[in-house]
């Protein structure tokens, strides 16, 4: 067995961090795409 599996730091689902940074993403670009949406109405 890998010496690093008996003590690990965080015993977390992997699942919930992945989907958290999926959320995270995704709301950045969207208020990226939102802002710029913004900007492009407001300039006509």
């Amino acid at each position: 067995m890998n010496e690093f599996e008996h003590d690990v730091q965080s015993k977390r689902n992997d699942l919930i961090d992945s989907g958290i940074g999926f959320i995270v993403a995704f709301g950045a670009f969207s208020a990226i795409f939102i802002i710029a949406t913004i900007i492009d109405i407001a300039a006509r």
